[in-house]
């Protein structure tokens, strides 16, 4: 049973410090336990396993988790919530619904494979196995736990909590999430950004003005840069394309986040393909779930910004041409490590930390006429951050030293987080900052974290808390 403990309190569950595990607990003063987000730790291998075990909370008590978006270092864990006994609702937006029931299960069978090849080791070493956090068939019972929303409409979690979910603008269906919370005669308007957008993005509508708040619980992945705009990071694209493919006759491997990223880089190389700039080179998106998300984005073009508007008055599928094709079949993936054709080849994961892409990479970072191109966020532990390192000339892959030979570069434009300047402008826009009473940065590195402090500070923000993980705030 419930007590009162007539405060309400946040407590920092995850991604305090760093860009992953997103977990924040709100308590109600009537004791309502609310989890915003409940995401998985990634980007270190098995370390993080006691990490996504210690959840710091009894799911049985949890009434419901609001989801801000459906990447899995937000979403990952609401299976395992479900195998310890959460029952409550899972509230999102429809695409989020549509893209978690993918995404669970693909992480679901990755785990299985992941654990396979651990415990054949700990094995070895005569040491204790483990079992996966959750396996398909908890991903898939998960699933009617959800309840979907429509951004701008009023759902009431409780008596005393009222949701309303606003677009975010950086993935597919992603929201920032306004709880109103009436505590005795006073209402406590709380936002919870999860990731925040562009604001022009590739294919994406940009952030969408939200509600006053009172309480601001703000990402910080990008809070110490500054990214190049979208015209730049496509003709950066092209040269890269034509360097490696066209000049040195090698492939293009770009480690892409099967959700959003990979629909991002096909949209653009399919606006290339019409304006007849695209070298005529076979494009390989090479990731079951890649191919099953497109889907998802297909059914929700309505959604997408008007570019993709525009191009679909003559061009049906913004992401379909003919030189690009989709892989499922693990003997076609395979066969692209022994062909010597140039070709851009497109697979998760993005961090390089597991998926399709890694075995590409093994295979092909020793070839000087290949290159690696970054696209998105790495944390400081994965391989796709650690091969980003000039200095590095060995890397250890699946157990084998690979000299690096292949060229390793970045385009921060297809970031899906907004930089510092863009979420400044962001919230300058639609909120009275001299009203929030209290700002929390969570989800970014540290030293990002400090620096976004600085620049929100001179914003006009003030009260701006770093928390760490596990401290609780009243409020």
């Amino acid at each position: 049973m419930q007590q009162n403990n007539n405060i309400m309190t946040i407590q920092f569950l995850g991604a305090a410090g760093e860009v992953t595990g997103s977990k924040h607990l709100i308590t109600t003063d009537s004791g309502k336990k609310i989890l915003l987000d409940c995401g998985m730790y990634q980007g270190k291998g098995m370390e993080t396993d006691n990490d996504n075990r210690d959840l710091g909370f009894d799911p049985k008590e949890i009434d419901a988790v609001v989801l801000s978006h459906a990447h899995i270092d937000h979403s990952g864990l609401i299976p395992y919530l479900w195998r310890l006994g959460f029952r409550g609702d899972v509230v999102c937006t429809p695409a989020t619904r549509d893209l978690c029931a993918l995404m669970l299960m693909d992480t679901a069978f990755i785990q299985a494979q992941d654990i396979r090849w651990y415990n054949k080791k700990m094995d070895r070493l005569h040491k204790p196995k483990i079992d996966p956090l959750y396996d398909t068939n908890q991903a898939e019972r998960c699933m009617k736990l959800f309840v979907t929303v429509d951004y701008g409409r009023k759902y009431r979690i409780s008596d005393d909590v009222m949701l309303t979910f606003t677009n975010s603008g950086h993935m597919l269906g992603s929201a920032i999430v306004n709880l109103e919370i009436r505590e005795g005669g006073e209402v406590k308007r709380i936002a919870y950004t999860g990731d925040i957008g562009r604001e022009h993005s590739h294919i994406l509508c940009p952030p969408q003005d939200f509600p006053q708040c009172d309480y601001l619980i703000c990402e910080s992945t990008y809070g110490n840069r500054l990214h190049d705009d979208a015209i730049v990071s496509e003709e950066q694209l092209l040269g890269v394309v034509e360097d490696t493919c066209v000049y040195k006759k090698g492939k293009l491997l770009i480690p892409s986040f099967s959700v959003g990223r990979t629909q991002e880089i096909v949209y653009v190389l399919n606006k290339l393909y019409n304006e007849g700039r695209l070298p005529h080179i076979k494009v390989y998106v090479d990731s079951p779930l890649s191919v099953n998300a497109t889907h998802v984005f297909r059914m929700y073009t309505d959604a997408l910004n008007e570019e993709v508007q525009d191009t679909m008055r003559f061009d049906d599928d913004p992401f379909g041409f003919n030189t690009l094709r989709y892989i499922t079949d693990i003997r076609e993936s395979k066969a692209l490590n022994t062909s010597d054709e140039p070709a851009i080849v497109i697979s998760a994961s993005g961090m390089l930390e597991a998926g399709r892409i890694k075995h590409h990479v093994a295979n092909h970072i020793s070839d000087p006429a290949c290159t690696i191109l970054i696209v998105g966020y790495c944390t400081p532990t994965s391989l796709g951050a650690r091969i980003q390192d000039p200095n590095l000339k060995w890397v250890s892959i699946f157990g084998f030293d690979h000299k690096i030979k292949a060229q390793v570069t970045k385009i921060e434009g297809f970031s899906g987080h907004g930089d510092y300047q863009e979420m400044i402008n962001y919230f300058s826009r639609c909120q009275n900052v001299n009203a929030i009473r209290r700002t929390f940065i969570v989800h970014g590195e540290s030293s990002a974290q400090e620096e976004y402090k600085d620049h929100l500070y001179e914003a006009g923000f003030r009260n701006i808390e770093i928390p760490q993980k596990g401290e609780k705030a009243v409020i």
